[in-house]
């Protein structure tokens, strides 16, 4: 027995964001300087649809001693300050708690975590991983055999979890090949990516969090899309 396109997708989110006013300290589509975890517990509870994080993991650097912290983007990776695993599982259980029923994060993580596994930091949450995006960079990185060329975007869904009336776009490959952004910042992500993700599992208006926002790439895909940001670095 087949199951029709039509009783699968759905172009329309059926969800609506819950309505939302930003904390007073707290200033929208801005490049905040702050911690965090205290930017996440101004927040209220289930108040967003949508997550980004980026964590400064270094797991694969201190398995594989690479040795190359003292040339060029080795430095300015190794001068940023590093989460500790028990940090990044902090992170993710604060954002399950600000995300509303069905919300998603997408979470950037690197091949050796995605090998080694994260589902510790998923431990005490409403989150399951539900889908997963590669980005080819189009360039070569580090590795002792084959080059990394590509991040991991792992798709997680807040419960209740469910496609249909939630996630909206259905042309974004599961394989997404744009160029590493130039901004000088090391861990800098896909603009055009992150855009179509957001844009998949929210409507234009509604807020996307980011508590660890680098380069603010997902501030510019958040203007790109017509949607409003929160987002801090302790570099803001």
């Amino acid at each position: 027995m087949s199951t029709s396109a039509a009783g699968v997708f759905s172009g329309e989110r059926a969800v609506e964001a819950p309505p939302f006013r930003p904390p007073r300290r707290l200033r929208p589509n801005a490049r905040l300087a702050m911690d965090g975890l205290e930017f996440l517990s101004l927040l209220p509870g289930e108040a967003v649809p949508v997550a980004f994080l980026d964590p400064q993991y270094r797991g694969v650097l201190d398995k594989l001693a690479y040795g190359n912290e003292g040339v060029a983007r080795g430095r300015r990776r190794s001068a940023l300050r590093q989460m500790p695993e028990a940090t990044i599982a902090e992170f993710v259980r604060d954002v399950d708690r600000v995300l509303a029923p069905s919300g998603h994060l997408f979470l950037w993580v690197d091949k050796f975590h995605l090998c080694e596994g994260f589902e510790a930091w998923l431990e005490g949450t409403a989150l399951d991983v539900v889908d997963l995006v590669t980005w080819d960079k189009g360039r070569m990185g580090m590795g002792y055999r084959t080059r990394r060329t590509a991040e991991y975007c792992a798709v997680l869904q807040k419960e209740p979890r469910k496609a249909k009336g939630v996630w909206k776009a259905h042309d974004i490959p599961d394989v997404w090949r744009e160029k590493a952004p130039r901004t000088g910042h090391p861990h800098g992500k896909p603009v055009e990516l992150q855009g179509a993700l957001m844009a998949a599992v929210s409507n234009e208006g509604d807020y996307v969090i980011d508590p660890a926002a680098g380069s603010f790439s997902v501030l510019r895909a958040a203007r790109n899309r017509g949607r409003a940001f929160l987002g801090c670095d302790l570099e803001g």
